[in-house]
């Protein structure tokens, strides 16, 4: 197992504690990681494009001029796609672009990039925030003695002291254990642990 240095929001330490090697001791394949981000920004997509088809265009259905005898180009209603203002033919529809991958490969993505962070130095492990009121200047204070500027913090229950505090700090997001996910995890520099959470984290990753 691994053992790391549990510190408190003065950047002392204050205790250790272990980390299973089956969690954050795993050996990362980034095309695993690749595939588990590329499915989490697919669901993000709005997939809201949409274009009006020709029942979708407010008009008469009346053929504006009769089939034969004028010499022109066979007409049907002012909604023709071929008229101005007329409907779209292939435009896009709305569409969802999500789609899921083995819930097998979303765990082994998820203990890739923890073990990413351990193996990078960036994880730190925190006793505790110990916020007392809902201040952002408190919330910087803790950031600032720690010299992190930008993290991924990981509680294990709602804190509502915690998640408003942070909420207008750029570079900082807040989430609880079962929100952790590999984009969030990767994208942020450091990955900062309530010592609460470990077992959590734990507790959902083993089972």
């Amino acid at each position: 197992m691994a053992v790391v240095d549990v510190i408190n929001k003065k950047a002392e330490k204050v205790s250790q504690a272990e980390l299973k090697d089956e969690i954050y001791s795993v050996s990362v394949k980034t095309s695993v990681l690749h595939e588990v981000v590329t499915m989490q920004l697919a669901k993000r997509r709005a997939g809201s494009a949409a274009v009006k088809h020709r029942s979708d265009i407010k008009g008469s259905g009346k053929k504006l001029f009769r089939q034969k005898g004028t010499g022109r180009a066979r007409r049907g209603d002012i909604k023709s796609p071929l008229l101005r203002g007329g409907g779209s033919v292939f435009g896009p529809d709305p569409r969802s672009y999500a789609y899921t991958v083995p819930k097998k490969v979303r765990k082994l993505a998820l203990k890739m990039a923890l073990s990413t962070k351990l193996q990078n130095e960036n994880l730190l492990v925190l006793d505790s925030f110990g916020l007392e009121e809902i201040k952002t200047s408190g919330f910087v204070a803790v950031l600032d003695a720690l010299e992190v500027n930008n993290a991924l913090i990981i509680s294990d229950k709602a804190d509502n002291t915690l998640e408003l505090s942070s909420r207008n700090v750029p570079g900082v997001k807040v989430l609880r254990t079962d929100g952790l996910n590999v984009y969030d995890i990767l994208k942020y520099k450091k990955l900062v642990l309530l010592e609460s959470s470990v077992g959590a984290i734990e507790g959902r990753l083993m089972t």
